[in-house]
């Protein structure tokens, strides 16, 4: 794909690029194993001599030309689906990070992000410091150790809405000699290009916009090349020194700046497994195809709701980037000056009781676990998807006890209104 095509183009022609005669539309390689005809062919690709395919765990065609997609969408050099957005983040940082290792972590993101990183992988013998990302940068300097392998934030948090400045973080990571990995989930490519600003690698829980429809549970994770590895050989062993499983390759060397995601694919992949299903990655690129033209509509009707609920006498408080009373509507506009996202948070007068009550009254939308949905959705969470933390933890996070997550849908602006407005009155 030429890279002055734009994203609009990019998302329905980029990836599958069918020869004369093939199929026009992308096809789903639903096959476990490939075959080869001698037994050297097949050695050489274990050995990682040639590319190519051998086992789906690994590696599969359709998964392939869909992350070729996304990483052209992010201006990346090299991308790898996963099975859930979860799995992304855990290989990004588990990729360049092992037992006695340290990583900084921004105190807004997801809260299955969080514990990933404070108590699974720290049993795992990774430490990890939490951080407040609105702090000024010698603040946050402190949090760096000498073992500290990566800085992991969110470019719009889940569900605090707080906007990174990723500049910011940018320069302090790399102060430090470690690369910045951006979960760009809510932004998506579509409104925000992290590696612009200064990020080294992006995660997607492609769950969320960019399939779009509810239907498949999904991840990525996007290099940017930028980082170079080669310079910090002690801090990053894993890529800088000869792996003994694959013969002594050492992946900087012989994959340049695709060392990254090869090593994520050849080695975690091939150990932990945690592949996207092929026909769930051709759906995923079915909601990619009109990824633009649904986030233009996300951003349109949340902007007309976030300033519907500010106007309303219930309402005690609405957090929306594209708000002019938010505080990071200027980060926004310099970020995503074509619209953050569909997402808004708020809290009623009347307290968790309120949330509770107005939640159980909406007919159109619908409380469930999900978010970024071409339907709108609501939670609440505090009791549903942040429930494991404690009250300390929920206001670090930015959760407060009575914050309302609203997804709002591509639907008609005046359905979801109407909708709130019969809701909220039936709330005390």
């Amino acid at each position: 794909m030429k890279k002055q095509y734009e994203k609009e183009t990019i998302c329905v022609q980029s990836g599958w690029q069918p020869k004369n005669g093939e199929p026009r539309v992308l096809p789903i390689y639903q096959s476990t194993t490939f075959k080869y005809e001698t037994s050297e062919q097949m050695g050489r690709l274990f050995d990682l001599e040639e590319a190519g395919y051998f086992y789906t765990r690994l590696q599969n065609p359709t998964n392939d030309y869909v992350a070729a997609k996304i990483c052209e969408l992010e201006g990346g050099v090299a991308a790898m689906l996963t099975s859930s957005g979860q799995a992304a983040n855990y290989y990004a940082v588990f990729n360049i990070c092992e037992a006695g290792d340290h990583v900084v972590l921004s105190s807004t993101v997801y809260g299955g992000t969080f514990n990933l990183l404070t108590c699974t992988m720290k049993k795992m013998g990774i430490e990890c410091t939490v951080v407040d990302p609105d702090d000024d940068e010698e603040t946050l300097s402190r949090a760096f150790q000498r073992n500290t392998k990566c800085v992991l934030a969110e470019t719009i948090a889940n569900p605090a809405l707080v906007v990174l400045d990723i500049e910011k973080f940018a320069r302090l990571a790399h102060s430090h000699q470690v690369p910045l990995i951006i979960d760009n989930t809510f932004a998506t490519p579509i409104n925000c290009n992290p590696f612009v600003w200064g990020a080294d690698i992006v995660t997607h829980s492609t769950t969320k916009y960019m399939d779009g429809h509810a239907m498949t549970v999904g991840g990525c994770i996007v290099d940017s090349g930028n980082f170079d590895w080669a310079a910090y050989p002690e801090k990053f062993p894993g890529l800088c020194t000869p792996d003994e499983s694959y013969h002594g390759i050492t992946y900087t060397e012989k994959f340049g700046k695709a060392a990254y995601i090869t090593k994520a694919t050849s080695q975690l992949m091939r150990d932990l497994g945690s592949i996207q299903a092929p026909q769930n990655a051709f759906l995923l690129n079915v909601g990619l195809e009109t990824l633009p033209l649904r986030m233009e509509r996300h951003c349109y009707n949340a902007q007309k709701t976030a300033e519907y609920l500010e106007a309303h006498e219930k309402v005690a408080w609405v957090n929306y980037p594209g708000l002019r009373s938010n505080k990071y509507y200027e980060l926004a506009r310099k970020y995503m000056p074509n619209g953050s996202c569909g997402v808004i948070s708020f809290g009623l007068k009347g307290g968790r009781k309120a949330a509770a009550e107005m939640m159980d009254k909406l007919k159109l939308a619908a409380i469930v676990t999900h978010v970024a949905d071409a339907r709108t959705c609501v939670l609440h969470p505090a009791s549903h998807t942040h429930r494991q933390m404690n009250d300390e933890q929920l206001k670090e996070a930015g959760v407060a006890p009575d914050l309302i997550r609203l997804s709002v849908g591509i639907e008609n602006i005046g359905d979801i209104l109407a909708d709130l407005e019969q809701a909220l009155a039936q709330a005390d």
